[in-house]
């Protein structure tokens, strides 16, 4: 499973590394993306809706993660 962590991100949007890891990974591929940034994880839940990805949260008290396999190309 791929780990992509942007708890604490200040350089980028956290959308930006989590984008970056979905479109660069092969067809099929299970990833889990960490955010503490709560808008940035309901757009990145958005995304994966409108894109028929199925997907698992998971919350934390600081935290949140998102669970899926990536679409076939």
């Amino acid at each position: 499973m791929i780990t992509v962590d942007t708890r604490g991100e200040k350089k980028y949007h956290p959308l930006i590394p989590a984008m970056e890891a979905i479109c660069l990974s092969a067809a099929g591929r299970q990833m889990q993306i960490i955010m503490d940034n709560k808008e940035a994880f309901d757009n990145l839940k958005e995304y994966l809706s409108e894109h028929n990805v199925g997907f698992r949260e998971i919350y934390d008290q600081d935290y949140m993660t998102l669970q899926f396999t990536t679409n076939k190309r």
